[in-house]
């Protein structure tokens, strides 16, 4: 691969977050072109081709992954398929850029990550949030000492369910393909983000609760954890809340000031003393596209992995500790 000029993806799975988060993103980035979808709906899967000018489409996932002029394979399948899919495509010599969370369990993702090391074919998981710009400013304020030697971080996170209680029209509330609830779908984003600014988890325990009972999946989730270098974190996720109690709180305190944001929000608060600062950043047209700007060299040998699976695989253990209870 380190000898091709240009990336041809096939992708895996083409619901409607694909439509702009992702898809279109692999043609604005130089040396790639998605040039392959996958859905099992047949219909639906020659809608989004033509809607999108893809070439080639497939509702055989093997087709895709074994098709010549795909180079390398973008799944954005529900996370129960996540395993077998890059196990597959791998075993085929064909690079994998996986969305998160990695797989249904931490067990799934070690798999994965031995399949990557025994084929020497690359894999990245798509913890996106590291190559956008508001994120990048957190960090470079939190390493400029902007506030000061870091005292403690907190996740807030109250989310209405959204009305969907269909398992079936609605994966993420459904452990059997999510591997937990909501807290599977969102927290990855958040988690990942601690460890990309303060480093790793020494220890960490939590807890999980189903207690609006609208659905199998737990519904609220507590955690704390203790960071290498001595930061404290807590967390706190509740997705049965009415909606004029929603929350997206990322707070990092400092001995000189705080740093507050929403994940999923587009304005940084700084609070140095008496001061007080709004960074407003407009929100991308594709999510992932500075990230997917990062990988295209990485699979042409030019480039490191943005995001490796012993990365994503911190906040996997993390995650399963606090709704499992294998706590460290």
């Amino acid at each position: 691969m380190d000898n091709m000029s240009t990336i041809r993806w096939g992708m895996i799975g083409c619901g409607s977050v694909t439509e702009v988060k992702s898809g279109p993103a692999f043609n604005k980035v130089p040396n790639s072109k998605l040039i392959a979808v996958m859905r099992r709906d047949a219909q639906k899967v020659q809608a989004y081709a033509e809607r999108n000018n893809v070439p080639y489409y497939f509702t055989d996932a093997n087709e895709l992954i074994h098709h010549p002029e795909v180079d390398a394979v973008y799944i954005a399948t529900p996370p129960k398929y996540h395993e077998a899919y890059a196990i597959a495509a791998m075993q085929a010599g064909k690079p994998v850029y996986v969305e998160k969370p990695m797989a249904l369990d931490v067990a799934a993702c070690l798999r994965m990550d031995a399949v990557s090391k025994q084929t020497g074919v690359k894999m990245v998981v798509a913890h996106y949030r590291r190559a956008l710009p508001l994120f990048l400013e957190v960090k470079r304020l939190v390493e400029s000492n902007a506030i000061g030697e870091i005292v403690s971080v907190r996740i807030e996170m109250l989310k209405y369910d959204g009305g969907n209680l269909d398992p079936v029209e609605n994966w993420r509330i459904d452990p059997t393909l999510a591997g937990g609830g909501y807290f599977y779908d969102l927290a990855p984003h958040q988690l990942d983000l601690v460890f990309y600014f303060f480093g790793k988890a020494m220890r960490y325990q939590g807890a999980a609760f189903n207690k609006a009972k609208l659905y199998e999946a737990e519904d609220t989730v507590n955690g704390v954890m203790e960071l290498n270098n001595g930061i404290h974190f807590t967390g706190h996720w509740c997705f049965c809340v009415e909606k004029g109690m929603e929350k997206d709180v990322f707070e990092i305190v400092g001995t000189q000031g705080k740093i507050s944001f929403p994940v999923f929000g587009n304005e940084i608060t700084l609070e140095q003393g008496d001061a007080t600062k709004i960074i407003h950043f407009d929100p991308p047209m594709h999510n992932q596209q500075n990230f997917i700007a990062q990988i295209v060299p990485y699979f042409l040998g030019t480039g490191n992995n943005p995001c490796t699976a012993e990365d994503a695989l911190q906040s996997m253990r993390v995650m399963e500790s606090f709704v499992y209870g294998n706590n460290k």
